[in-house]
């Protein structure tokens, strides 16, 4: 048995990436931070926070509520898995890159009252 199943609560880095694939498909791109606190250990020793970043994949509806509703500072709960892909660029250079595919999400917090939220 395995498992791959993510989940994150964090805030939106920035306005969500959204396209719409030849096929009518939404597809959906943010980054998405989340913060482990600063504390101090029990010998003394100052922990200092630290925020991890986490790339963001929403297909067809999950997208369509992202472009609709999401925005920089938006706070969301992601449920979703990982996924990583390789490549080669122009030059023969390995990349990698891990993303989190997200299969639900919830937007968290209060709504802004300002004419970019419906």
């Amino acid at each position: 048995m395995s498992v791959n199943k993510v989940i994150l609560v964090g805030h939106v880095g920035a306005d969500p990436e959204v396209r719409y694939l030849e096929k009518g498909s939404c597809v959906a791109r943010l980054r998405l931070a989340t913060t482990e606190r600063a504390y101090t250990a029990a010998n003394g020793t100052q922990v200092p926070e630290r925020v991890e970043w986490h790339s963001i994949v929403l297909w067809r509806g999950l997208a369509e509520i992202a472009e609709k509703y999401v925005r920089k500072g938006s706070q969301l709960y992601i449920e979703g898995k990982l996924r990583t892909s390789q490549w080669n660029d122009a030059n023969g250079v390995t990349h990698q890159r891990t993303e989190i595919v997200a299969d639900s999400m919830e937007l968290l917090g209060t709504r802004r009252a300002d004419n970019n939220n419906v």
